[in-house]
């Protein structure tokens, strides 16, 4: 059995504020999918149905809105705008077999065009074009397409032009047809029955140009086409259609439609030349795939009848109705209360009710085939990016590369008590949430939450207060600076006590030396002679691993020292194991404050991606941050920068590279190594220390 060419899975990307979310909303509304027109502003929006999407008027995560048109099902995959959601973005784009991009006619080409058009780059998706919010003062269909041709290339292709200025619109020419349509109403374009009207005088000799351009356009997808076209003959409306399609499916052709969402004007064209030009999952071919077992590569083709394999692009995590998966099915058919196989955990799962999703609503299903997406509900070990295969025929396909976490805070309890409630909660999300880190501090103590930016990681504490209800409060993280020595010190270290009966007594001479960096510690018994006998030994070196816990200069853990016992003497009837160790603490603390003790602290590699204008700003604020370049080098249009810096000035760099590049930038930080804490900042560290009790 064939599989279907009925299927569009498209999504939805672009900019924040282009109108992503009321295309989709309009599309849907006007296929018949909706009763009424959901607004994001208005809040009513049935994609946007998140708590956290309503209040901020704008989408935190993605949205599948089946939307049946002309015989076809789209499957459009709403996706946020913002730079902190992109995780969802890269899912959304991984399953699809198509980006439609929504630019804004007045904005034009803005940072999150350009950044997600490189992740389609990336995946060799083929995209289409939507120009919005053509109703509005100073939108211009012209200026915009010159900035994404500028921008993207000549792929760029128009197939509609504007009858009149912007926003007094009176209609389109349909470089297709070769025929003009003129909108009934008179003001801002609505949806609507056209009329057929000539082409205006003014228009003709730029519509017939771009004509040519569409046709030579798609004659040079084909063969045959190009022959015919050079040859002089005319090719027929279908000739054209057909190959637009290949070129577009070759991704040689980025189609150019125009609109008003809002209203929806211009949506039936858009959703035409969706279903017209934009790839099956049949034209997209096989999805790779490897042997779970032998690592070989394997393809899976779209074909219904083949063992299932299907893809965790994304999981809804919720407290009381449990995990919602969503998958897209690349292969076979997955069908409702069926046994599935997760090849990456190697387990087995139930499939109970499968489900379609429209934003939050739930349609039930009995079987999702090759293509198609659908949802299901508390699965048990199953979590995003994993396959689900035949146990028989397990394969595991190439997980969903998602951006890494780049900005960090720490968190706090408001109520005493919840920290085991915060990391089950945190647990939950970040099933939920690929992008979001948590981690345990041991030595900070604190627990630090790491995301793709301000917003996102407010985000994701509001979901902890309204899902699991429990408060935090953000917090600085505290840098996890150690200390060490440049130096040799000897030092006595002796423990006397007399208090009626047993007393205590302890005395150990030992010398501090510096070790190689990341060399950690190493203790060395140079006793002789059984100035101190052999059972207390193991006790002074366990005082001497329990003081560089607690550090000496500003209670930060003591690395990378060699510590020597040498002598001592002991008392045979008032030396303990705990005399030994006070005094081996008391020799370590004195004779580390003799051998140059330093402050370290973590530095790390950063790799920044900015446009090349942006450069010398970049430059001068990693040096304002202690940064030191590494190297230089070119990316197509984009410059990387590859430097090093002190932890303690990159923990809001998230926010600093945004704001000097208008968003542009972008970065990839990881720990290098430690070094030392110029005099100056150490001394800054040490006065402001509160870690330990007692230390100024």
């Amino acid at each position: 059995m064939a599989l279907s060419t009925g299927l569009r899975n498209v999504a939805i990307v672009g900019h924040g504020g282009s109108g992503k979310t009321t295309l989709a909303e309009g599309l849907l509304h006007l296929a018949g999918g909706s009763a009424r027109l959901g607004r994001v502003d208005e809040g009513n929006s049935i994609l946007d149905s998140d708590p956290d999407a309503i209040r901020r008027r704008i989408s935190v995560s993605a949205s599948v809105a089946p939307v049946p048109w002309g015989g076809v099902k789209l499957n459009l995959i709403d996706t946020p705008g913002y730079l902190d959601f992109q995780g969802d973005v890269r899912a959304a784009l991984r399953v699809a077999d198509a980006a439609l991009f929504v630019v804004d006619a007045v904005a034009g080409v803005e940072v999150g065009t350009e950044l997600t058009w490189r992740t389609c780059d990336e995946l060799g998706l083929p995209r289409m074009i939507f120009v919005n919010k053509m109703d509005r003062d100073n939108a211009s269909f012209a200026r915009t397409v010159d900035q994404m041709r500028s921008s993207f290339g000549r792929a760029i292709l128009p197939l509609y032009l504007p009858i009149g200025a912007e926003p007094n619109t009176r209609g389109m020419v349909d470089l297709l047809a070769g025929k003009a349509w003129l909108f009934q109403a008179k003001g801002p374009m609505t949806e609507g029955a056209m009329t057929e009207g000539p082409i205006p005088e003014d228009l003709e000799a730029a519509a017939e140009s771009a004509r040519a351009t569409v046709i030579e356009a798609a004659a040079e997808a084909d063969d045959d086409l190009l022959a015919r076209y050079l040859d002089g003959e005319e090719l027929s409306p279908a000739d054209v259609l057909a190959g637009l399609r290949r070129a577009v499916v070759a991704g040689k052709v980025v189609p150019v439609l125009w609109g008003v969402a809002g209203s929806l004007g211009g949506l039936s064209q858009l959703a035409d030349a969706m279903v017209a030009l934009l790839p099956s999952p049949a034209d997209r071919g096989p999805v790779r795939a490897e042997d779970s077992k032998t690592g070989q590569a394997r393809e899976s083709a779209p074909d219904p009848s083949a063992p299932p394999v299907a893809l965790v692009w994304k999981t809804m995590a919720d407290p009381y109705v449990g995990k919602l998966t969503m998958f897209r099915v690349y292969s076979g058919t997955v069908s409702s209360d069926s046994q599935i196989y997760d090849a990456n955990a190697e387990a087995g799962e139930r499939i109970g009710q499968l489900y379609t999703l429209c934003g939050k609503d739930q349609k039930p299903v009995a079987s999702v085939a090759a293509g198609d997406i659908g949802a299901v509900a508390k699965l048990q070990v199953t979590h995003t990016g994993d396959t689900l295969c035949d146990a028989n025929h397990a394969v595991r396909i190439r997980p969903i590369q998602f951006p890494h976490p780049v900005h960090v805070i720490a968190i706090e309890p408001k109520a005493k008590g919840d920290e085991d409630k915060i990391s089950a909660a945190l647990q939950r999300l970040q099933e939920e949430d690929p992008t979001l880190s948590v981690e345990r501090n041991g030595e900070t103590h604190q627990t630090l939450l790491s995301g793709l930016g301000e917003m996102h990681l407010d985000v994701i504490m509001e979901r902890l207060k309204r899902k699991f209800g429990v408060e935090v409060v953000a917090v600085a993280p505290r840098v996890p600076y150690r200390e060490t020595v440049r130096g040799h010190a000897r030092a006595e270290g002796k423990h006397k006590k007399q208090t009626g009966g047993r007393g205590q007594y302890g005395h150990v001479f030992l010398e501090v030396d510096p070790l190689p960096r990341g060399e950690g510690f190493a203790f060395v018994d140079k006793i002789f002679g059984g100035s101190v006998p052999r059972q207390y030994i193991p006790a002074v070196e366990k005082g001497l691993r329990e003081s560089m816990v607690e550090g000496v200069l500003a209670g930060y853990p003591v690395v990378d020292v060699q510590v020597t016992l040498t002598d001592g003497s002991y008392h045979p009837v008032d030396s303990s194991e705990m005399a030994f160790k006070i005094a081996a603490s008391m020799a370590f603390k004195k004779a580390f404050l003799d051998a140059q003790p330093v402050l370290l602290e973590p530095v790390v590699d950063l790799e920044v991606t900015v446009p090349e204008e942006y450069m010398g700003d970049v430059m001068g604020d990693l040096n304002k941050k202690r940064g030191r370049i590494q190297g230089i080098d070119t990316r197509g249009a984009f410059s990387v920068v590859r430097a090093q810096a002190p932890q303690a000035e990159v923990f809001r760099y998230a926010i600093d590279l945004r704001s000097m590049t208008q968003g542009r930038g972008v970065f990839t930080l990881a720990f290098s190594h430690y070094e030392e804490v110029p005099s100056q900042v150490a001394q800054s560290v040490i006065e402001h220390s509160t870690v330990k009790a007692g230390v100024q």
